[in-house]
């Protein structure tokens, strides 16, 4: 198995750094069933190529496998996990760049955290579904994708393909964000995995999914492909659809960016216009909006805030709580609650947002949210956005509302005159925007009110 990394970035000998191997030296790292070799075959200011090469050993492999294998005994021995990158491939390239993955780089740590020119390669990848699915998985992520078919025999042609493609990713991403789609899409791709998958699997997904998993277009397929048993993907395809409380349609939005990421951009973006340095994410799920907020220094204290015990714990998991220091411990907060009782602890922000959540109430408890968030605790400034039920008719699959759990969803009036009586009554200005591609006869499919102390 063959993968190749290069950069054109200069110096393009930032690669080794960024990798944490020497271009210099060639270095074997033993694995339960092979070895991989890492080594620079060009390492020049202009241009620099690292190779992940695995030799796998089948005896070790089938050894390895124990009593309880699936495969009949000559299968073992005799199939393509010696020579086509899978999830033994993906394995290695985990432990190989563990550190690379990670993003951290104490001697080039702001180039770590940047997006550069890569190109990966890939000799001989399993698709089960040929160059369109490459193309599905990985386009989205920013890869131009060249995905071209390996013939079961140059020679016959007329024996067609094989499931077999060779792969090139061309773009400019963060190398350690490449690494963990890496490590997610190939076995994916190949939806097969030669070790047995235990309940913490769900978690090295999340973990290796963070900061792109939640928005691909295709997750959940992705998800499926990688899991496979059926008790754990529902697991994960439980606390995805949590991730993006729009959940069941996936909201597009457009080609290059879905919905859920623009919605939160445009928050982000407001809470930065607002100057608002205390926030308080209320009916945070698990923290689709913490985690940008977290990432920025702008924001001193920050506070979740849901009902449910399980979307704060994955929530927690999501910021790395176990690894926060004191610092960190006082600047963020996790908090349940009900947003329906008055709680002091929502007084004392600058800007509460309320992000796709009003709309997973009871019309009938709307008025006590109103009084526990305007009322009550009175920030600064609030933030709710909401769907716009105009939009719906631009989804050809959708049936009713967007999510199995919307009480209701409002057109652009009904949220006008609703936001309106609530700035009216508790002393607010509000101003109304929409998030997403905005069509003519429908407006965007997020709209999204901003209330201002008058």
């Amino acid at each position: 198995m063959l993968l190749t990394i290069s950069t054109t970035h200069s110096p393009a000998t930032d690669l080794g750094y960024l990798l944490h191997k020497h271009p210099d030296r060639v270095q074997e790292f033993r694995q339960p069933f092979g070895t991989a070799t890492v080594f620079y075959p060009e390492a020049t200011e202009e241009r620099c190529t690292a190779a992940l090469v695995l030799e796998v050993d089948p005896i070790a492999l089938a050894r390895g496998r124990g009593r309880n294998s699936p495969d009949a005994s000559l299968a073992q021995y005799i199939n393509d996990r010696p020579y086509a990158a899978s999830s033994l491939f993906a394995v290695t390239l985990a432990d190989v760049f563990s550190t690379a993955r990670t993003g951290r780089c104490n001697s080039r740590q702001e180039l770590a955290d940047s997006a550069i020119d890569l190109t990966i390669t890939i000799a001989a990848l399993p698709c089960r579904g040929g160059p369109d699915l490459a193309e599905r998985v990985f386009a989205p992520l920013g890869w131009q994708v060249q995905a071209t078919p390996v013939p079961y025999d140059e020679q016959l042609p007329d024996w067609g393909e094989s499931r077999y493609v060779s792969l090139t990713l061309n773009g400019t991403v963060r190398l350690a964000d490449a690494l963990n789609q890496l490590y997610v899409l190939l076995p994916a791709l190949d939806e097969s995995k030669h070790y047995w998958q235990g309940p913490d699997e769900v978690d090295k997904l999340f973990r290796s999914g963070e900061g792109w998993l939640a928005d691909h277009p295709e997750r959940e397929l992705i998800t499926r492909r990688y899991l496979g048993p059926r008790e754990l993907t529902r697991d994960a395809l439980d606390r995805l659809a949590q991730l993006d409380p729009a959940g069941v349609v996936d909201e597009p939005g457009s080609a290059e960016r879905p919905l859920a990421v623009q919605r939160r951009e445009a928050v982000l973006a407001t809470l930065g216009e607002l100057g608002a340095h205390a926030v308080i994410d209320l009916g945070c799920g698990p923290g689709a909006l913490l985690a940008p907020l977290a990432a920025d220094a702008r924001f001193t204290r920050i506070t979740g805030v849901d009902v449910s015990v399980r979307a704060l714990q994955q929530a927690a998991r999501r910021l790395h709580r176990d690894e926060w220091d004191d610092r960190q411990r006082t600047r963020i907060q996790l908090v349940q609650g009900a947003l329906t009782y008055t709680d002091p602890r929502f007084a004392g922000y600058d800007a509460a947002v309320l992000m796709e959540v009003i709309e997973h109430l009871d019309l009938s408890r709307l008025d006590a949210l109103e009084r526990v968030v305007f009322g009550d605790a009175r920030p600064g400034a609030v933030i709710v956005t909401t769907p716009n039920s105009e939009y719906n008719s631009h989804y050809e699959d959708l049936h009713g509302m967007r999510h199995h759990d919307h009480r209701f969803e409002w057109d652009r009036a009904t949220f006008e005159a609703w936001t309106a009586g609530v700035a009216d009554r508790h002393g607010y200005a509000v101003t109304i925007h929409g998030i997403g591609d905005d069509d003519r006869l429908t407006g965007a499919p997020t709209q999204m009110a901003v209330f201002t102390h008058v």
